[in-house]
């Protein structure tokens, strides 16, 4: 089924179906996983800005907050994206960081799994990325694959949003980040 940001952002379903099969390679088959949300970064900051208000009409802004010194925009999207038998609920906006140079483009996928302690054992001789393992507030692991990356979560984003949104942990985005108004 085909998604209306698909024009904007790129064939999204095709994206995930994509990674989850070279994940399956790799890892071989597991149930249908729990894809959390998929991400796309913006190249400049004014494709960020025109990119949040489109997906604005085509969902519901959960957070904008500075995050690895940038703005992520998360939404949940009114119609998920479905490849499948997967549904993927939400999609992660970033903004370039300051300084770097990005090409637009979907970027990642994230799952969500028991245990990334387990995870990471049973499968040795996969070059995982472990550096926020043990992160106290959302830890991760990623995997890079030829078509992007995978990062494994312990809970739902949205889960991890509402608790940053309760607690004041959520960066808010600087009124003058975006220039003068």
């Amino acid at each position: 089924m085909s998604h209306p940001l698909n024009t904007t952002l790129g064939p999204m379903a095709p994206f995930v179906g994509q990674l989850l099969t070279e994940l399956s390679a790799l890892m071989g088959e597991s149930a249908t996983p729990l894809v959390d949300h998929l991400c796309y970064r913006a190249a400049t900051l004014p494709e960020y800005l025109s990119l949040k208000g489109e997906l604005a009409l085509h969902g519901v802004l959960l957070v904008e907050g500075m995050i690895g010194g940038r703005p992520i925009a998360t939404y949940r999207l009114h119609q998920p994206v479905c490849w499948q038998g997967v549904s993927v609920p939400c999609i992660e906006l970033a903004a370039p960081k300051p300084g770097r140079q990005h090409q637009a483009g979907l970027e990642h996928i994230e799952l969500v799994v028991p245990s990334l302690h387990e995870l990471v054992a049973a499968h040795p001789m996969l070059p995982f990325k472990t550096g926020n393992i043990e992160d106290g507030r959302n830890p991760d692991v990623g995997l890079m694959l030829p078509s992007g990356q995978v990062k494994f979560h312990l809970r739902p984003l949205s889960e991890v949003i509402d608790e940053e949104l309760m607690t004041g942990a959520v960066v808010p985005v600087p009124v003058d980040y975006y220039g003068p108004r």
